[in-house]
């Protein structure tokens, strides 16, 4: 059996309460999930089920209180300062805000430029490389000497995948990657994802609120819900046959084109929902 790429293991995360002698918030009670190479793991919750925190617990932004992460087979949850900057060679993140992610001083150029500088590469090697990384989204390479209040919301998203590919990352933390994004931008954005990765092999953490969204992207899904894994399996058998009521809302809450059919869900859901509170 191909050990997987990312495996986090039991993984718990608290942070303080409000006052000095408050109890913590646990925010992750137990949390276990792996992600194998080339695939699109999908992570869906509403907000503050902790979806985001396993995310920047991945990237070493939080520590955990117990549990492991391991990263092709080594422990990376207690890596220090420099070996977490080796890391960023292999894992990167594509955040929820487009605009804020990107530093608004800087050109496209210096932008793209920073994270392979930063690793040793030279300057006329990454100004090569910051061309190859706007063809690969589909920008213009005159892109390089414009600010990104110059660029719409897609386009800066689109600059924000290329900074993530760089440095050619084995693992890709997608936060919330399109939800700032009106639906059509979005399709775009998740096809060039999909695009990327059917190229470069390249993993994807993909999280979301949208069961919808992470649907279309993943090929496994698993459904967190107030700090635990409540659901996990295959995309299809998720989506299509949901065995956690929780799940289900999920499905609820993302609408359908057809109001008809979009009535008939819920109505089926509440008949069930009725049914299980009762029996």
């Amino acid at each position: 059996m191909i050990a997987p790429l990312l495996s986090i293991d039991q993984v718990r995360v608290s942070f303080p309460g409000k006052g000095l002698r408050a109890p913590r918030n646990e925010v992750l009670r137990g949390v276990s999930l792996d992600i194998r190479r080339g695939e699109t793991l999908g992570l869906v919750g509403e907000s503050g089920s902790g979806k985001t925190t396993i995310g920047r617990a991945v990237l070493g932004l939080v520590p955990i209180d117990a549990g492991t992460i391991t990263f092709e087979g080594t422990r990376i949850d207690t890596a220090r300062r420099r070996r977490r900057r080796e890391l960023s060679r292999d894992i990167q993140v594509v955040f929820q805000d487009p605009y804020t992610s990107l530093n608004p001083a800087l050109t496209i150029g210096d932008t793209l430029a920073e994270p392979l500088i930063a690793q040793g590469v030279s300057g006329a090697r990454a100004r090569v490389r910051v061309v190859e990384l706007l063809d690969r989204v589909k920008l213009p390479s005159s892109a390089t000497g414009r600010l990104p209040r110059e660029f719409s919301g897609g386009q800066r998203q689109r600059i924000a995948i290329a900074r993530a590919l760089a440095l050619a990352p084995k693992l890709i933390v997608c936060d919330e990657p399109v939800s700032a994004l009106d639906l059509t931008t979005q399709s775009r954005v998740l096809e060039l994802l999909t695009e990327i990765q059917e190229d470069t092999g390249v993993s994807y953490l993909f999280i979301s609120h949208d069961l919808t969204v992470v649907r279309h992207m993943s090929h496994r899904v698993a459904v967190i819900y107030r700090g635990e894994i409540v659901e996990h399996g295959d995309t299809v058998e998720v989506t299509e046959n949901p065995q956690n009521d929780y799940t289900r809302k999920l499905l609820l809450a993302a609408p359908v084109v057809d109001p008809a059919r979009q009535r008939a869900r819920r109505e089926a859901f509440d008949q069930t929902f009725r049914r299980e509170a009762t029996a």
